[in-house]
């Protein structure tokens, strides 16, 4: 399982992952120039795509989904993005994609019917989880145990309350249907590794209430308050300017 993070982030989010046979794409927040440079780098082009999943109908995840509408299935739950959906998807209920088996879950995001997902090929899953407040108990049960994971690591919590934003902004980001902060991500984190986690990237930082820096070190302090050796894991954060490789690109 290859990963590309082509761009993750409030100005725009798509993700391709490759099995070597089968293209799949999540979100399409970025221009078609953009999704063509990430399709390049692994070696493929658009018409490789086999199914776009789409998290939620936010600007920053579809706003490109009309470029690519017409070459592709699309995968969205129910009210998401009827205008283009081929294939509507139901929390807990597996569909398959070329070699992907996705099983979408609920997402606790300020939007119509959100979700993320497990995504496995072969002997191996990605736990994708963005554009969420928390995270259910349907989604950690399903989640535990992957060898990847993206995970929304949005903001760090004081840098977001002082902050020059809106106070309604501020407070939506911080409730339980906004986004994760670095400490909530790293404690679920730490929740759901097991055995066979290899790597977790990071997603969605924000540009004003977060850094790079700032989000490793929080997941550093929290593995270490949970007595987690940090050390056995790739820990990277995800970019809103350039992609970031992530899987096994061997």
């Amino acid at each position: 399982m290859r990963i590309l993070f082509v761009a993750s982030g409030s100005k725009g989010n798509a993700t391709f992952i490759d099995s070597g046979k089968t293209l799949l794409q999540i979100d399409m927040g970025i221009t078609k120039k953009r999704l063509a440079e990430g399709a390049k780098e692994l070696g493929r082009t658009l018409d490789d795509i086999e199914g776009v999943l789409i998290t939620h109908e936010h600007s920053d995840h579809i706003k490109g989904l009309h470029l690519i509408a017409n070459r592709v299935p699309i995968y969205a739950s129910e009210g998401t993005v009827d205008d283009y959906v081929d294939s509507l998807i139901f929390p807990g209920e597996e569909v398959q994609i070329g070699d992907f088996f996705v099983t979408p879950f609920k997402a606790s995001h300020d939007a119509i019917n959100p979700m993320n997902f497990v995504i496995r090929c072969g002997n191996e899953r990605l736990g994708y989880i963005t554009d969420t407040g928390m995270i259910l108990d349907q989604g950690l049960a399903l989640l535990k145990d992957c060898d990847y994971y993206l995970i929304e690591s949005n903001h760090d919590v004081m840098m977001e309350q002082k902050s020059r934003r809106p106070r309604m902004l501020i407070k939506r980001v911080l409730g339980d249907f906004g986004h994760l902060s670095n400490v909530d991500s790293a404690n679920y984190a730490c929740e759901l590794l097991g055995p066979h986690t290899k790597a977790f990237y990071l997603g969605h930082l924000s540009d004003d209430c977060n850094t790079a820096q700032v989000a490793l070190e929080t997941y550093s302090r929290v593995f270490d308050v949970n007595r987690v050796d940090i050390s056995r894991f790739e820990i990277r954060c995800t970019s809103q300017l350039k992609t970031v490789r992530g899987g096994s690109w061997e």
